[in-house]
């Protein structure tokens, strides 16, 4: 199933694809098709309760570099969601394992590097692919480890108020995390709530969870170059949240990088990465990802 869409202010035409987890769940994507010859595939991993459309514009201007692109929603969420989200039931964990896991198997139909730009969730996600091997190097911003006790002490207040006062509230009354009524992102199932909520609880994480041992070592699997960027003024992934989550990646080669807004321009906070003022950020990260070396014997999906 495609169906071709106009984006406006640009020769980029999005098209619009089903791509069929590995538990037959239906996941809406886009694939913006690279402008002159493909220098290779890129798969964007968006943050949890962030629509893909808000990676439209980044995804444009990677195809206008000469990158096929791909974004997606993840089941539960914008355009994969189902009818109803009360009593849909899935667990956080099928984002990394199924849905972008199907992703990386769709683009890696072909003989072209594999590049992941990730947004919070999005650098999560590289350790818990069960193909990761396909990805030829991995960029992300602003991913932490999403504890309050990181965090500035007015945005940690804030924080420990919503996971505690305020969205147990509404998901006692809705049945699933609805915090588009605070205007904070699109509405998400209760399994990804419980899980976040919880994890959110440890100073590392899952990696803190005694029932998710079995994590640590699937990210000391993970051995292509990844980069870890992150904005001083990021409340949410401030750079200490982000050393604490990337320590896990142990033996991939690591970049390390912090940002501030540009003169002139607005705050980057955990969003901004992603407006288009950031096209400088983009740049830079598109750089990195074309420079890294293409292994030879990275295995391809038949």
């Amino acid at each position: 199933m495609n169906a071709a869409i106009d984006t406006p202010g640009t020769a980029i035409k999005a098209e619009k694809i089903i791509i069929t987890a590995s538990d037959g769940y239906p996941l809406t994507a886009y694939r913006y098709p690279a402008r002159g010859e493909a220098r290779g595939n890129l798969l964007v991993a968006g943050g949890t309760g962030v629509p893909q459309r808000f990676y439209r514009r980044f995804a444009e201007h990677a195809a206008q570099r000469g990158l096929n692109v791909l974004t997606l929603d993840y089941r539960g969420a914008s355009e994969s969601s189902p009818a109803s989200l009360k009593g849909f039931e899935m667990s956080y964990l099928d984002w990394s394992q199924k849905d972008l896991a199907a992703a990386v198997e769709w683009l890696a139909q072909d003989d072209l590097p594999l590049y992941w730009v990730g947004h919070s969730f999005g650098g999560h996600a590289i350790g818990l692919l069960p193909n990761h091997q396909q990805l030829t190097a991995c960029y992300t911003f602003g991913s932490g480890a999403g504890w309050a006790g990181w965090m500035p002490r007015g945005e940690a207040l804030k924080i420990r108020l919503f996971w505690h006062v305020i969205m147990p509230a509404i998901v006692s009354w809705k049945g699933y995390m609805a915090w588009s009524l605070l205007g904070m992102g699109d509405d998400l199932p209760l399994g990804v709530y419980k899980d976040w909520k919880r994890w959110c609880g440890f100073p590392n994480y899952y990696f803190d969870d005694p029932t998710m041992t079995w994590v640590k070592p699937l990210y000391a699997a993970v051995q292509m170059p990844c980069a870890f960027v992150t904005a001083t003024d990021d409340p949410w992934a401030p750079p200490r949240s982000r050393d604490a989550f990337a320590k896990a990646y142990s033996n991939a080669p690591k970049t390390i990088r912090d940002i501030s807004p540009l003169p002139g321009s607005r705050p980057i906070g955990h969003m901004g990465y992603f407006r288009s003022e950031s096209q400088p950020f983009w740049d830079e990260a598109l750089e990195w990802l074309l420079q890294q070396p293409v292994a030879d014997t990275a295995p391809k999906v038949s």
